[in-house]
């Protein structure tokens, strides 16, 4: 407390700045981010028709990963999340809160009794709920963008989908902050590559399924934007489905000899000595020339997020230098 009258704010003021600081923490969650929202409503188009909001939304239900990823890159807790125990231990990060967000169901099927209990006032979903578009638009507005069909850029998707949350909310900046962020760490990956003699090398990017099966990330996929990005050549030329991957055996993986193989985790338990003793393993170019690299975790489908992590934990891999096995 002040006890020195001379420091202390004049009545008026004072009561100027509480009211000023009540209208602040009243305020809906666009306004807080300092964006002001305009007079009446406003609308959008998107995959399912339009929607109209009359302020910003602050609760707001995401119906898969990728929508949860970018409300949280905006600084925006979900109230209700599909598959949400899910999330923590595939997407991770950005991450979310222990408590105070609520599980609607699965990604696939979700309850709309759930949602609706939750009183949304927007609800953030795909067209792989088509079906049911007009059941959640009977809740809340619903905004459905799909970044995974054929024929998309999935990252140009997902920019698309955290500029229009961005917009729908009152946080613009914000969204062109985290842009900004994810442009400067590709920069800087691309250079720490090129300083160290690895600029247009080939990569395939893997995921194991088993020790004779991987899955690997193809040009129409997310992690497509990180290779192009670092300067660095993708070793799988055959097209992939609309998520971005094929699945193939190991003996598939000795057409690119020159390739880096770069195995994403998280791998199967026991997979380092089953393919020690593997010949579809010990006999493949990569695996001769010790070209194998363990790069951390990252979520193959989602938004914008899992290109920066990959970028830093594929960079961060190939500096490491290679081995002729798996972790």
């Amino acid at each position: 407390m002040c006890t020195d009258r001379s420091l202390a704010w004049p009545r008026p003021l004072a009561a100027l700045m509480v009211t000023l600081i009540a209208a602040l923490l009243a305020a809906p969650a666009g306004a807080r981010a300092g964006e002001r929202w305009p007079d009446g409503p406003r609308q959008w188009t998107h995959e399912a028709g339009t929607l109209t909001l009359s302020a910003p939304p602050t609760r707001i239900v995401a119906l898969n990963w990728a929508a949860t990823e970018a409300l949280l890159l905006l600084g925006i807790t979900p109230v209700g999340v599909a598959d949400r125990d899910g999330y923590g231990t595939w997407v991770q990060a950005p991450g979310l809160p222990d408590a105070g967000v609520a599980n609607v169901g699965s990604r696939s099927a979700p309850s709309l009794e759930a949602i609706a209990e939750l009183k949304p006032d927007l609800i953030v979903t795909s067209a792989e709920l088509a079906p049911a578009a007009s059941q959640l638009a009977a809740l809340a507005p619903t905004y459905v963008i799909s970044l995974y069909t054929p024929g998309a850029d999935p990252f140009e998707r997902a920019t698309r989908q955290l500029r229009t949350l961005a917009d729908m909310t009152g946080r613009r900046a914000r969204a062109e902050r985290v842009l900004a962020e994810l442009n400067a760490t590709l920069d800087q990956e691309r250079a720490r590559l090129a300083d160290a003699g690895l600029a247009g090398i080939p990569v395939a990017l893997v995921n194991f399924l088993d020790t004779r099966h991987v899955r690997i990330y193809a040009r129409n996929g997310l992690y497509q934007t990180v290779l192009d990005r670092l300067g660095l050549v993708n070793a799988w030329q055959a097209p992939g489905n609309f998520w971005g991957f094929s699945v193939t055996g190991l003996d598939a993986l000795a057409a690119t000899p020159d390739a880096r193989l770069a195995v994403i985790a998280p791998t199967p338990p026991g997979l380092a000595d089953s393919l020690a003793e593997s010949p579809f393993w010990t006999y493949l170019p990569s695996v001769q020339k010790h070209r194998v690299y363990p790069v951390e975790a990252t979520w193959p489908f989602g938004g914008v997020y899992p290109i920066q992590r990959l970028a830093r934990a594929l960079t961060d891999g190939l500096l490491a230098g290679g081995d002729d096995g798996v972790e």
